[in-house]
């Protein structure tokens, strides 16, 4: 699989966010995306998620427009802060979401619990959840239906020593099972830990960055 970013631009209310973004993506990579607050790391995460279009330029998934497939990829996404209801529990809200699909079973949601460390969680409502819990239950969101993209808006926020260890083996995993997965993170080790290549947001444009 492939994603390729295509002279990709963003415009809001006559604000230039960013413009000219060419960008190749691979499976069995993770990919990574740094910059300052409010470069725009996140509305490039939602374009590429086909959940806003872009300004200008293309998406193309396979060498065909994101927004002209009929069937959209498998996408995992956590962006920003996850949101859950706070009055079910973690279980509860992943198999609301897993309803959507209907692609999986108990067991699979319970077993992508287990993989980030919530399953003496599960029947904790989500209002009681730490930052971290909540950073936990959303990739178990994004892994549960073994979607082949995953992107993941900073992935380790909140989370302590253990729980940055149990999310890096989970996207290596995840990357030896030949996904393309996308990041962004504030935390340098996240970069250099997991990402086989990055990109820098600088003064609305997209380079690669030599660094990491």
């Amino acid at each position: 699989m492939e994603i390729k970013l295509e002279n990709v631009g963003k415009t809001i209310k006559g604000q230039l966010i960013f413009q000219n973004v060419n960008v190749e993506m691979k499976s069995g990579n993770i990919y990574g995306f740094v910059g300052y607050n409010g470069c725009g790391k996140t509305m490039l995460l939602r374009i590429i998620s086909n959940l806003v279009k872009p300004t200008e330029g293309v998406v193309m998934l396979n060498e065909k427009p994101l927004l002209t497939l009929k069937s959209m990829p498998k996408i995992g996404i956590v962006l920003e802060k996850p949101e859950f209801f706070n009055e079910l529990t973690g279980y509860e809200n992943l198999e609301m979401l897993s309803k959507i699909r209907n692609e999986i079973q108990k067991e699979d949601i319970m077993n992508a619990i287990k993989k980030v460390g919530l399953l003496t969680q599960d029947n904790k409502k989500v209002g009681k959840y730490s930052l971290g819990m909540r950073q936990r239950l959303g990739i178990a969101q994004a892994i549960m239906e073994e979607n082949d993209i995953l992107i993941l808006d900073e992935i380790t926020s909140g989370l302590d020593e253990d729980g940055v260890k149990l999310i890096y083996d989970i996207l290596k995993k995840e990357k030896e099972k030949g996904k393309i997965i996308i990041i962004t993170s504030h935390n340098k080790m996240d970069i250099e830990e997991l990402c086989d290549e990055t990109f820098k947001f600088n003064n609305g444009t997209v380079t690669a960055h030599e660094d990491n």
